[in-house]
């Protein structure tokens, strides 16, 4: 059975934006890299999807996250692409980093 990998794209570029992000091509070049080991390969770009605020697996209605929760821990690997801002992740990695603080709620013994 081949591995999967999932990509998640935190780019602050629209995905209907023209110009691909540079964090679309380097994500790019990575699954296509992986592809030589015959890994079956995904990217999503997480502002495409409405991730609501908060440390829980499921914030509500409206939450896009759990969605996205299930394609990470279905992957065998997850590769997080996000640009850097004057030394800071985006916002949108930051969103999704504090999204997935509730992984170790989950998993903590």
């Amino acid at each position: 059975m081949p591995l999967t990998a999932f990509a998640l794209n935190c780019s602050l570029k629209a995905s209907n934006d023209r110009e691909k992000s540079s964090t679309d091509r380097l994500l790019a070049d990575v699954l296509a890299a992986l592809m030589q080991y015959d890994v079956k390969g995904e990217i999503v770009r997480a502002l495409s999807h409405d991730i609501k605020p908060g440390v829980l697996s499921d914030m509500g209605e409206g939450d896009d996250w759990p969605k996205l929760r299930k394609k990470i821990l279905a992957a065998d690997i997850f590769v997080l692409g996000l640009p850097i801002w004057l030394g800071q992740p985006s916002s949108v990695a930051k969103r999704v980093l504090e999204r997935m603080d509730a992984f170790l709620e989950e998993t903590d013994d």
